[in-house]
């Protein structure tokens, strides 16, 4: 489990298993990237390497009140 800091400052968690070509999860309001534990261990277990986050204002991302939009969650991820 990690965090990074994105260029507005805002702290990004995510969790990154395993090994072999990546699936990314991304999760739906008002989950966090726990959401996808089941599904990441079996694809983890299987030969993947899985990757789930917490949009800002989510779980254990910065609680944010900008950004809290799609182009904006998608730029977060790219």
């Amino acid at each position: 489990m990690s965090i990074l800091t994105l260029k507005d400052g805002t702290e990004f968690f995510y969790k990154d298993w395993g090994t072999g070509q990546p699936i990314v999860f991304s999760h739906g309001w008002p989950l966090d990237g726990d959401a996808w534990d089941a599904q990441m261990l079996f694809l983890g277990q299987n030969g993947y390497r899985v990757i789930a986050h917490d949009r800002r204002g989510h779980g254990r991302s910065g609680q944010t009140w900008d950004g809290n939009d799609m182009d904006t969650y998608a730029d977060d991820l790219a």
